[in-house]
């Protein structure tokens, strides 16, 4: 196979690729072919599969034989979407060290050829930055799907993609499932209506399902317009994964003493790897589990890593551990992503992600390299946390994940880009009707909704005045035309990322970037106060507006800042998996007599009642016999107490009456 794949490239782009990695990997065997015929294609692979590569070798290695017989075009040609500004920079680095690579080699073999130029633009690129990608447009940009929006919006950004022939999409999966993809979606029909040629679409996943869906999501069209290929080779791969609990043994919350037993071993598992990535929930535990080991391993150990860092912080950190200077760091979802930081020897997590497709992905984060083993640790911190961890090992093992569900036809979403349609030229209403239901969430858009959502932005939300009104709507000649403040709206208010209440933390000696914090946390603090946020103490020295200025206090006692709204909720496919555990124990338990514990003074008829349930759990799912005899005895004793175990197909709700004689009821927590 890798012979006849040779075929399909130019030599000494092929002779680097050797050279660099050996051999392909399944997810490029399949998926070449493919895109060399430029047909669209989603490929899922795992995590470490090497996904990202087997979309952009086949661009490369375009751009170079373009360049090498002098008919390489002027104008972005590649355009690559990532869901995180973080990953996009980190793409941007990635591939500028290939291409050198690739270049040099082309010169020592004496090839007189056109550099090919690499742009990035995110959020945080600045204006002159901005300015330059649109006077000399680089022939592969990186950027963001709110990047990508902004540009279509304006006249001159708009004009150096009419020469884009490949549409790179990352991680589909983390955009495809809320209403950020579907602003991708029309975007990318927007792109498709003033590209020269219908550009090349290509969709990298992780193991994700439904991939016919994501496939229809990838390419838009209407029924059978447009044809996608699917390349799934995410077939999960083999993985060390085990279960941690604290010595203590668990109750409903983890109390202190369980949580110093944690740090410790978090300690151990960090000085046994040469690298460790600690995944946690939230901000808060980012900043509070770094904060704890740093008191133990040193302060030069260990790093923190969440959104609420400035850029720099961040890149510090990855840098520190792809470098080795540091051992471990803790991260939310910031890293789950595929942003290089090296070689990951183990992951560790922290409490349940919630989602299945969640501790996938982080689980990959280790053993990424081809051939190498995943190997992760998962702690539970309480008991309920104990058999959500069971769920989430067994559905590993058994190569489940969570369904994604796209949503459909978002009004609001397709108002914005109806407004940053118009605002680049006047359209008719047929224009915005055929251009839009072309996108997958739109594809059972109706003319009438249409009109309704025009007559909303050409008069407004109130009859008695124009607020909201963003365009002017011809009905006799059937046009529409953007108003003056359109453009404005769109560049400052679109997008589909909720707006979070944030301020800046901003170092008062030189105003650079520390991070940000909860609105609410910058406001009730006050001067003096000492916090966290980096792993650094931080001293308020006022709040100007919406910046908190802070001096550097160089490891003085803080506290640690909070975020609202963090912790996600937990997915359906998880909840179906523990309710699973929980009918399969019900089941059990119910096989036994009830005991009568009144005069089991050793214990013995209460170990018997529970043997049943604590091997099954051994054989199912190969935990330490202490986690299992904790998992059984938690699950007895809910048995005991109801009668039944409440699952999702037998929901208990308990009455009791308070001190005042109320009656309270409680739901169930499944």
């Amino acid at each position: 196979m890798t012979k006849g794949l040779a075929e399909l490239f130019h030599p000494l782009v092929w002779q680097w690729f050797q050279t660099r990695f050996g051999k392909p990997t399944p997810a490029q065997e399949e998926g070449w072919p493919g895109l060399i015929r430029r047909e669209n294609t989603l490929i899922a692979a795992p995590t470490g599969g090497g996904k990202t590569l087997s979309a952009f070798f086949v661009a490369i290695n375009e751009l170079v034989t373009e360049s090498l017989e002098h008919r390489l075009d002027e104008g972005t040609q590649i355009l690559y979407l990532s869901p995180l500004r973080a990953l996009s920079n980190d793409i941007k680095k990635n591939l500028e060290e290939p291409l050198a690579e690739i270049s040099a080699l082309l010169a020592d073999k004496g090839h007189k050829f056109e550099p090919i130029k690499v742009g990035l633009r995110t959020g945080d690129t600045t204006t002159y930055e901005r300015a330059k990608l649109i006077k000399r447009p680089p022939h592969i940009l990186v950027t963001t799907p709110e990047s990508l929006f902004l540009m279509l919006s304006s006249p001159k950004a708009r004009a150096t993609l009419t020469s884009v022939k490949t549409i790179i999409i990352d991680e589909i999966h983390a955009l495809a499932r809320d209403k950020r993809g579907t602003h991708m979606s029309l975007s990318m029909e927007q792109l498709h209506r003033i590209c020269k040629v219908p550009p090349l679409r290509i969709g990298l996943s992780a193991t994700q399902r439904p991939l016919d869906k994501i496939a229809s999501f990838l390419v838009g069209g209407l029924d059978g317009e447009r044809h996608c290929t699917i390349v799934d080779v995410s077939k999960q791969r083999d993985a060390d994964i085990d279960i941690i609990t604290p010595d203590i043994p668990l109750s409903a919350i983890c109390s202190m003493e369980q949580w110093e037993n944690v740090y410790g071993k978090i300690q151990t598992l960090i000085e046994e790897h040469r690298s460790t990535l600690i995944f946690v929930n939230t901000r808060y535990m980012a900043e509070r589990i770094t904060f704890q080991l740093s008191e133990a391993l040193g302060e030069g150990a260990i790093a923190c890593h969440h959104g609420s860092l400035s850029k720099q912080k961040r890149l510090e950190a990855e840098d520190k551990l792809k470098k080795g200077e540091i051992k471990a760091i803790v991260a939310t979802a910031s890293l789950e992503l595929g942003i290089d930081i090296g070689t990951i020897d183990l992951v560790c997590q922290i409490s349940s992600p919630r989602s299945i497709a969640g501790f996938v992905q982080r689980v990959g984060r280790s053993g990424h390299a081809l051939g190498l083993k995943p190997k992760a640790r998962i702690i539970a911190l309480t008991r309920d946390e104990l058999i959500e961890c069971m769920a989430l090992l067994r559905s590993y093992r058994e190569g489940l994940v969570d369904t994604i569900e796209i949503p459909e036809q978002p009004v609001d979403i397709l108002a914005q880009h109806i407004v940053s349609y118009v605002s680049s030229e006047d359209r008719s209403p047929q224009d915005v009707f055929e251009t839009f239901r072309r996108s997958k969430p739109y594809n059972n858009l109706e003319m009438k909704t249409l009109e309704q959502i025009l007559g909303w932005l050409s008069e407004g939300l109130a009859s008695s005045s124009k607020r909201g009104a963003y365009l002017h709507w011809d009905k006799v000649n059937d046009a529409l035309r953007a108003r003056r403040n359109a453009r404005l709206s769109v560049v400052t208010s679109g997008g589909a990322i909720p707006e979070m209440n944030l301020y800046r933390v901003m170092q008062e000696s030189d105003m650079s970037m520390v991070g940000t914090v909860d609105e609410e946390f910058a406001i009730e603090s006050t001067k003096g106060d000492i916090f966290l946020l980096g792993n650094h103490s931080w001293q308020i020295a006022g709040l100007k507006g919406d910046v908190l200025l802070v001096k550097d206090l160089h490891g003085a006692p803080p506290t640690i800042p909070f975020w609202k709204g963090e912790a996600g909720g937990r997915t359906y496919e998880l909840s179906g998996e523990v309710s699973r555990i929980r009918a399969e124990a019900d089941v059990i338990l119910s096989e036994q007599s009830e005991p009568d514990l009144d005069g089991d003074k050793d214990g013995t008829i209460w170990r018997d009642y529970l043997n049943p349930l604590e091997e099954w759990i051994n054989h199912e799912f190969s935990i330490s016999p202490e986690d299992a005899r904790q998992a059984a005895e938690f699950l007895g004793a809910q048995k005991m107490a109801l009668g039944v175990l409440p699952h999702q197909t037998r929901i208990v709700y308990e009455r009791f009456f308070d001190e005042t004689g109320g009656m309270q009821l409680l739901g169930p927590r499944l």
